[in-house]
C-alpha cells in the first residue's frame, strides 16, 4: 500500500492539523460564530495519540499569535489600500481602510483564533514522520494534570 502524501507545515497548520502527524483534526466542529463549538478541541489527536493540551494554561501564549496574525493583515490591507484606493489627508479614504480592516478582523476572528492555537502547538509538537513506530515520549504527556485541563 503506498503511503500517502505527506502534508508541508503550512498546509498542516492552516488545516488545524496535528502537527506530530499532521493527519489528525484538532477541532471537534468547524469553524463556527459560536465560541464553545468553535474552540472545542479534540483532548487526544484521533490518529496518533498526542495530547492538545501540554500543561494547564498551554493556550494563553495563543494571544500573541492571534495579534501578530491581526497586525499582519491589518498590514496587509493597508497596503493594499493604499495601492488600489489610495490615502489622503483631503479626504476619508483612510478611515473606510479602518472601517474595513475592522469588519474583517472581526470577520475572521473565529478563524484566527483556531490558526492561532494550531500554530502554537506546532511550535512546541515536533513533527514525527515514522510516527507508528515511535510511541510518544513520556515527556509528552508527564505535566497532564486531568482536574485543569481545558481550563
Amino acid at each position: 500500500m503506498p503511503d500517502k502524501k505527506k502534508r508541508s507545515y503550512l498546509i498542516s497548520t492552516l488545516g488545524c492539523r496535528c502537527p506530530r502527524c499532521r493527519e489528525g483534526k484538532l477541532f471537534i466542529n468547524k469553524v463556527s460564530i459560536s465560541l464553545k463549538k468553535n474552540m472545542a478541541m479534540r483532548k487526544n489527536c484521533p490518529v496518533c495519540g498526542q495530547p492538545t493540551e501540554k500543561e494547564p494554561g498551554f493556550y494563553y501564549g495563543t494571544g500573541y499569535v492571534s495579534y501578530a496574525l491581526g497586525v499582519a493583515i491589518s498590514v496587509s490591507t493597508f497596503i493594499a489600500w493604499y495601492v488600489l484606493i489610495g490615502m489622503s489627508v483631503h479626504d476619508n479614504r483612510f478611515f473606510y481602510w479602518m472601517i474595513t480592516n475592522a469588519v474583517l478582523l472581526v470577520g475572521t476572528q473565529p478563524w484566527m483564533m483556531r490558526i492561532s492555537r494550531s500554530i502554537w502547538l506546532s511550535w512546541f509538537v515536533k513533527y514525527d514522520p515514522d510516527w507508528k513506530l515511535h510511541s510518544l515520549a513520556r515527556g509528552d504527556i508527564e505535566r497532564i494534570i486531568p482536574e485543569q485541563q481545558m481550563n
